[in-house]
């Protein structure tokens, strides 16, 4: 399956952020809390969201589903 680039800048500017945001935030919740399962799903999202930016590809979007951004 081709991942074809179906969101704008925008968007992938909005991923970008929202990705670090998770990634720094689970970072923060694994290493200096006792919230490590939590960390860890933030992380991953995280990771996700920046996959998404990089590619300029959206999972929901590929879907089916219409997002705003």
């Amino acid at each position: 399956m081709e991942m074809k680039c179906n969101i704008d800048r925008r968007g992938r500017l909005l991923r970008a952020i929202l990705g670090l945001l998770l990634l720094g935030g689970g970072i923060y919740l694994v290493v200096w809390t006792d919230h490590a399962f939590w960390g860890t799903g933030a992380i991953a999202a995280g990771a996700f969201g920046l996959f998404e930016a990089i590619k300029g590809w959206c999972a929901v979007r590929a879907l089916g589903l219409d997002t705003p951004l």
